[in-house]
């Protein structure tokens, strides 16, 4: 991939020989992988500008044959060919002055190549290491304002004149500020001043922590997510309803957990405040799925799709904190494991008894033939 800039320092290169009557045109090729993935020549800028007549260096006459019109001068990387600057001339022997400046250009572009080939190696590598630190960021959220959930808590049991609650007190500052580093790491502004703390965001849930492929059954890998559900239930005055008993299936705990973890966490952040929202359960045949829903508000029918996409966000949480991450590194969990995640608006339309206004996020997992006939024996 060659950049803007390069393309324009070429073309500036091939301007300078305007004044040279002895010279027919001029092509400058840059050494490319091809769909085979062998290297090729591949025409980057043509002089004049309105020369059609240059053709890829893959469809022109070998190299090595010798053309008296025609000649090559090698863009090297040390004795490695990177390009080359292809001269068309009138002239059968190129007076000397010409030969320098030819000579001249075709160091020049092969600097220049090489610095545009290392830059869009270290632009590569930068994008590589904000995206991971987008994501490790997203998920540090989810334990942090878990302590700081259970910090509030404590907060409410602890009374006034109690010499402990200068402590908790400072347990929540101390977290609002690592909040408040989070939200600089997660911005590639630069001189981003931090925010100023804020007590009104929602909770984040905490994700359990597990090896990636540890099996689980899904009771298990419920449990930490329903009791830190129902405590920033309670926090916030809301009403939860927790699934009724889970079906005993191995599940990939981690994967469940973490895609679980985000999806409760929108609904808390993002739906009315004053709403109700739980988690519902259902198993048929070889599948499984689990729904996180709220009771309103609907989202907007050009954003239902829109949002599963990195770094989108839907109007109703456009001025809340975020990354808009979640939902996009859910669904790819999802389809890891060979589910899906989708949206359901209304989610009545999922199951009679969920609200006719809200949302329901369903994951649905295959599962294996063994535990889907245990999970059938264990119904009957």
């Amino acid at each position: 991939m060659i950049s803007e800039r390069f393309r324009q320092l070429v073309a500036q290169q091939l301007d300078q020989f305007c004044d040279c009557q002895e010279l027919v045109g001029l092509g400058v090729y840059v050494a490319m992988p091809a769909a085979d993935g062998e290297l090729q020549l591949q025409l980057v800028q043509a002089w004049p500008r309105t020369e059609t007549r240059l053709e890829p260096a893959a469809e022109a006459a070998p190299l090595l044959t010798p053309q008296q019109s025609r000649r090559w001068l090698p863009l090297r990387q040390e004795a490695a060919v990177i390009g080359a600057l292809r001269v068309d001339s009138a002239l059968g022997q190129w007076p000397e002055l010409l030969n320098q400046r030819l000579q001249s250009a075709a160091q020049v572009l092969a600097q220049a190549l090489l610095l545009d080939l290392e830059q869009q190696r270290w632009q590569g590598e930068l994008q590589r290491e904000r995206r991971q630190r987008d994501l490790l960021v997203h998920q540090m959220r989810n334990p942090l304002a878990a302590l700081r959930t259970f910090t509030q808590l404590l907060l409410r049991r602890v009374e006034a004149s109690d010499e402990r609650r200068e402590l908790v007190e400072h347990l929540l500052d101390e977290q609002q500020s690592l909040a408040g580093y989070l939200d600089a790491l997660s911005s590639s502004e630069a001189g981003l001043a931090l925010p100023q703390a804020s007590g009104t965001e929602a909770p984040l849930l905490l994700p359990p922590v597990l090896a990636p492929e540890q099996p689980r059954s899904l009771s298990a890998c419920l449990e930490p997510l329903l009791a830190r559900a129902a405590a920033t239930a309670k926090l916030q005055g809301r009403r939860w309803h927790p699934p009724g008993p889970a079906p005993e299936v191995p599940v990939p705990a981690a994967t469940v957990g973490e895609i679980l973890a985000n999806l409760l966490e929108n609904a808390f952040r993002y739906s009315d405040p004053g709403g109700d929202l739980g988690l519902w359960i259902t198993l048929e045949s070889d599948q499984l799925q689990l729904a996180v829903w709220d009771s309103g508000p609907l989202i907007d029918v050009d954003e239902r799709e829109r949002i599963f996409q990195r770094g989108e966000r839907g109007r109703h949480g456009a001025k809340l904190s975020g990354t808009g991450l979640g939902l996009a590194l859910a669904r790819d969990q999802a389809e890891a494991s060979g589910g899906s995640l989708q949206l359901h608006c209304p989610a009545s339309g999922l199951a009679p008894g969920l609200p006719a206004a809200g949302n329901a996020f369903v994951l649905t997992l295959p599962l294996s033939s063994a535990a889907a006939a245990s999970a059938s024996r264990s119904r009957a």
